[in-house]
């Protein structure tokens, strides 16, 4: 008898989840997606093998995502989901009879539905787990609700899907239209049945951001808020450009420090890592390191800002207090947030900017420089016990 074996499906960028991670390797509560997906495969006891696809470059990512799994060498995607998927069955063993094409951003795969795909490859030559359609469906022309589509019949196809390799491998051969975006089409194609068993709502793919705050949840790891607190002080210095937000603003001094001294952006870049329980910027970038010497602040932050994307976070608020005599704040308060709100990636409307002054009293009061403080928030699946 030949062998069962698993090919998932993990060569897309994932850019609609947001972030500069790859989806698939993105981690859901503690674990990359991608670790979630092979594991459920590996350990099912009718699935002999697991091997997986990744796009070009990604090779680092996988290895580290998956160390210690039994999966073989990766296979190299291509640049359409049709062409991984080809490059991936020409890789299987060639003892394989049966393979389960699954995508990797479908983390959570019950074993209950691999049984009842392999079941029906018995009577068929391919099978699809499918949920029924709950919602009214519709068309819209020109942004203009049109009739209602009878939803008694349409279905919501999932993966993995199983196939009899001989006849998928058949199928795609005689394929020459645009690559569809699953492998029942080409079995449908060429009017070949393909069972459609009952899906199950574990195997909902991850897709946008939002998705990921419902799979933590699912898991019961609902993300948990984080706040770290950020002050910084710098003195005035006469023949340096001024530098507060990330911008450049016109005054008679600028600030004294060993990078930029964008004062705005140190505190901001504290409290960040201060909710990371990271540290502190002198910790990452640290004064007597020359190769920071003039260096633009906004590497600063944007460090902690990919400290929290490797962490499975993300930053939900950040709210920056400039505390001087000179000079006016409010002038360039929008610039302000619009630069942090790029450097972090969020939406502006995340970020706030306010300022005030000491009534002449203190270091600041007597104009001597500029303090400020900030709060940041982030949200991260951590367990807070």
């Amino acid at each position: 008898m030949g062998k069962t074996v698993a090919l998932v499906v993990a060569a897309g960028s994932g850019s609609r989840a947001g972030g500069e991670t790859p989806k698939q390797y993105r981690p859901i509560a503690g674990k990359p997606v991608i670790r979630w997906a092979v594991e459920a495969l590996l350990s099912h006891e009718r699935v002999d093998d697991v091997r997986v696809v990744i796009g070009k470059g990604q090779e680092r990512m996988a290895a580290k995502a998956l160390d210690a799994l039994d999966v073989g060498s990766f296979i190299v995607g291509r640049e359409h989901r049709a062409l991984s998927v080809i490059n991936g069955l020409e890789a299987l063993p060639s003892t394989t009879e049966h393979v389960l094409v699954h995508d990797a951003a479908r983390p959570f795969c019950p074993h209950a539905i691999i049984d009842r795909l392999l079941d029906a490859l018995k009577e068929y030559d391919g099978a699809v787990p499918v949920l029924p359609v709950s919602d009214t469906l519709a068309k819209v022309t020109a942004r203009t609700l049109g009739k209602a589509v009878d939803r008694e019949d349409v279905v919501r196809v999932q993966t993995p899907q199983a196939f009899r390799l001989t006849t998928l491998t058949r199928a795609y051969e005689d394929w020459r239209a645009t690559p569809p975006t699953d492998e029942t089409a080409y079995l449908r194609a060429k009017d070949i049945p393909v069972a459609a068993i009952e899906g199950d709502p574990m195997l909902e793919k991850l897709t946008y951001d939002d998705d990921f705050r419902r799979a933590e949840a699912l898991l019961g790891h609902a993300p948990v808020p984080r706040v770290g607190f950020g002050f910084d002080v710098h003195a005035f210095t006469a023949d340096r450009a001024l530098w507060l937000g990330g911008i450049e603003i016109p005054h008679a001094k600028g600030l004294a420090g060993h990078s930029d001294a964008d004062v705005v952006l140190h505190a901001l870049t504290d409290a960040i890592l201060g909710a990371l329980g990271a540290g502190d910027i002198g910790d990452h970038f640290p004064p007597s390191d020359p190769q920071w010497r003039g260096a633009p602040s906004a590497l600063f932050l944007e460090h902690a800002r990919l400290l929290v994307a490797q962490a499975g976070g993300r930053i939900a608020h950040a709210d920056v207090t400039i505390i001087c005599e000179a000079p006016r704040i409010g002038p360039y308060r929008d610039a302000m947030r619009a630069r942090i709100a790029a450097l972090l990636r969020v939406p502006t409307a995340r970020i706030s900017i306010k300022a005030t002054t000491t009534e002449r009293l203190g270091f600041t009061g007597r104009g001597e420089g500029i303090a400020a403080q900030a709060v940041a928030t982030i949200m991260t699946g951590d367990d807070p016990c």
